[in-house]
C-alpha cells in the first residue's frame, strides 16, 4: 500500500496579510548584468495559525533572513508573503545571480500544519547553497601557477542541485514537522549569459523576448489544483514503509542563452491562475515605454504585476486562466482565484 503526501490545493479561498515588496541589484564586471526585483502579497486577512508548526523563533538563522528578505517595503504594508517565499541571491564570486520562488501546499493546514514555513526553509536553505557556488565551471586565470588553480573556492551547482541540497536540509530541519511546496530556481551566468533552471509543481518562470513571451516553463501537476511537490511526511506517516513523495530529480530543466533586454519573470501560481501571457508582455512594455532608471523599471513591472494580480482574483466577472483550467476539468469556477502571489523580475543587460 502506498500513501501519497502530495496535498491538493484547497479550491476554498484561505487568506494571508497584505504583503510588500524588495529591490535587489546586481552589477559584475562581465560580459552580461542583471537588474533584479521581486514583489509580493500574500492573501487577505490572515489565515488562522495552525498548531503543527511553530512558528521560528526570532533569533533563528531562518527567522532572521527571512525578515531581511522582507525588509525593503512600502510604508503601511506588511512583511508577510503568506505560503509563498522566494530568495534572490549573487553567487561566489558575482559570477552570476540564482533565485527561485516557491509556494506552500495550503491543504496541510487541514493537519495543523503552518505551510509557510516548509517554503521559507526551502527557499532560506537554496539562497545558502547558491552563495557557495558557481553558475558555471569556477573561474580560474590560466596565468596562475597550478596550485593557484586548484585553490579555487566553490563549485558548479546547477539548479536542480540546489534544489536537491536545499530539500534535504528542509528534512533535517526540526523546526519544520512537516510540510511541502512547489519550487522554481534559476541561476543566470553573468559570464557565458546562460540561464539555467529547475521546476517542479506548477510555480514557474517565463522568459519575454521582443515583447512576446519565448519561453513558459509548463506546470508539472499531478491532477487539477494538484502540484507536484516536495515534501516532509509527518512522523505519523513514517510507519508506511511505501509512502512517496516527489522528489527534485522529477523537475523539469530548461536551459538556454539570453540576450540583451530579455526580462525573466519567475512566478507562483497566485500569478499564473489569474493573468494571462499577453497581459503580462504588456505590463513590462507600458513600463519599458515610461523609462526611467532600469532598475527602477524592473521593481515597477514586478509592482505593477502583482498588483494587477491581485485585481483579477477579485474580479468574479473575468474570465480567469483558473476558471478556463477548471472547466477543462469539468469543474465550475467564475473569476479570479484568491491566492498569495509572490514575482521575481530579472532584466538582461549586455555590457559593451
Amino acid at each position: 500500500m502506498q500513501i501519497r503526501v502530495q496535498i491538493q490545493r484547497p479550491l476554498v479561498p484561505r487568506y494571508r496579510p497584505a504583503g510588500s515588496r524588495a529591490r535587489f541589484s546586481s552589477t559584475m564586471p562581465r560580459p552580461y548584468r542583471f537588474h533584479i526585483s521581486a514583489s509580493w502579497h500574500g492573501k487577505t486577512p490572515p489565515s488562522p495559525p495552525s498548531k503543527g508548526n511553530e512558528a521560528f523563533s526570532l533569533d533563528s538563522s531562518i527567522a532572521i533572513w527571512r525578515d531581511h528578505m522582507l525588509s525593503s517595503q512600502r510604508a503601511g504594508f506588511t512583511k508577510d508573503a503568506g505560503e509563498d517565499f522566494f530568495y534572490i541571491q549573487d553567487m561566489r564570486n558575482q559570477s552570476g545571480v540564482s533565485f527561485g520562488v516557491a509556494d506552500g501546499v495550503g491543504g496541510w493546514r487541514e493537519s495543523d500544519v503552518d505551510p509557510s514555513l516548509f517554503s521559507q526553509a526551502l527557499m532560506y536553505h537554496a539562497h545558502r547553497y547558491a552563495k557557495m557556488a558557481w553558475p558555471g565551471e569556477p573561474e580560474i586565470d590560466p596565468t596562475q601557477d597550478y596550485e593557484e588553480r586548484e585553490a579555487v573556492e566553490g563549485w558548479e551547482m546547477w539548479p536542480r542541485d540546489c534544489l536537491q541540497a536545499a530539500h534535504d536540509a528542509v528534512l533535517r530541519e526540526r523546526a519544520v514537522v512537516a510540510g511541502s511546496s512547489t519550487a522554481c530556481i534559476v541561476n543566470l551566468n553573468a559570464s557565458s549569459g546562460l540561464l539555467r533552471a529547475a521546476n517542479l509543481g506548477d510555480s514557474g518562470f517565463m522568459i519575454i523576448r521582443s515583447s512576446s513571451v519565448f519561453h513558459r516553463q509548463r506546470a508539472q501537476t499531478h491532477g487539477f489544483n494538484f502540484p507536484k511537490q516536495l515534501a516532509k511526511l509527518p512522523p505519523l506517516l513514517k510507519k508506511f514503509s511505501g509512502a512517496t513523495m516527489d522528489l527534485p530529480q522529477d523537475a523539469d530543466l530548461y536551459e538556454t542563452k539570453l540576450r540583451d533586454g530579455d526580462i525573466i519573470i519567475a512566478f507562483t501560481d497566485g500569478l499564473s491562475d489569474n493573468v494571462f501571457n499577453n497581459e503580462i508582455t504588456s505590463i513590462c512594455s507600458l513600463v519599458a515605454r515610461a523609462g526611467g532608471p532600469e532598475d527602477t523599471q524592473v521593481q515597477t513591472i514586478a509592482e505593477r504585476i502583482i498588483q494587477y494580480a491581485r485585481a483579477c482574483m477579485v474580479n468574479k466577472s473575468r474570465v480567469s486562466p483558473f476558471e478556463k483550467a477548471a472547466a477543462r476539468d469539468g469543474k465550475f469556477w467564475f473569476g479570479g482565484k484568491m491566492d498569495d502571489v509572490t514575482v521575481v523580475v530579472a532584466l538582461v543587460r549586455e555590457v559593451i
